[in-house]
């Protein structure tokens, strides 16, 4: 048997090693009734970062847990966003409702660490923000405090991107 090729797979497989942090913050089973029974499904609700100052956020839905995880992935690889880092931390407070969810971010000082919830704590951290503090009020739901947050840090970027021109353009 151990000269058999093919036999020992689990050896000869090497994962892909990807530059970005993959974290998977949640999975779903949902179900739809039809005419012909119960159609059951999974989402995922995945978060991609390199720590450097990219993060996206997927929603992957399929009939099994390992597609709903890569369509998430996939996802997340396609909409990410570039977050301006200052020491380790964001450049200014927001706060910002978007749906239900209603997020309050503010830099803190260095060596104080990530001070937030699960939702907002897994998306700041594949960004790469070491010293953050931050609150989630209105809702409970991971989905939007993670979109919530995402679209925070978009505005942070944006108005970073709009500080800097003006800058340049009074040097």
């Amino acid at each position: 048997m151990q000269g058999m090729p093919g036999r020992n797979r689990a050896a000869q497989y090497q994962p892909v090693q990807s530059e970005f942090e993959e974290k998977i913050v949640q999975i779903n089973r949902v179900s739809k009734k039809t005419k012909g029974g119960n159609k059951v499904g999974f989402s995922a609700l995945t978060v991609v970062g390199d720590r450097k100052g990219k993060v996206g956020v997927g929603l992957g839905k399929a009939p099994d847990v390992a597609g709903a995880i890569r369509k998430g992935i996939s996802t997340a690889k396609k909409h990410m966003i570039e977050v301006p880092l200052v020491n380790g931390t964001i450049p200014f407070r927001i706060d910002i409702k978007l749906g239900a969810a209603k997020i309050m971010l503010k830099p803190a000082p260095p060596g104080s660490g990530i001070i937030a919830g699960g939702a907002v704590r897994n998306v700041v951290s594949a960004a790469g923000i070491v010293n953050i503090s931050s609150k989630m009020l209105g809702t409970n739901n991971k989905i939007s405090n993670i979109y919530a947050t995402l679209e925070a840090l978009k505005k942070i970027s944006e108005q970073a991107e709009k500080t800097k021109e003006r800058g340049v353009k009074k040097a």
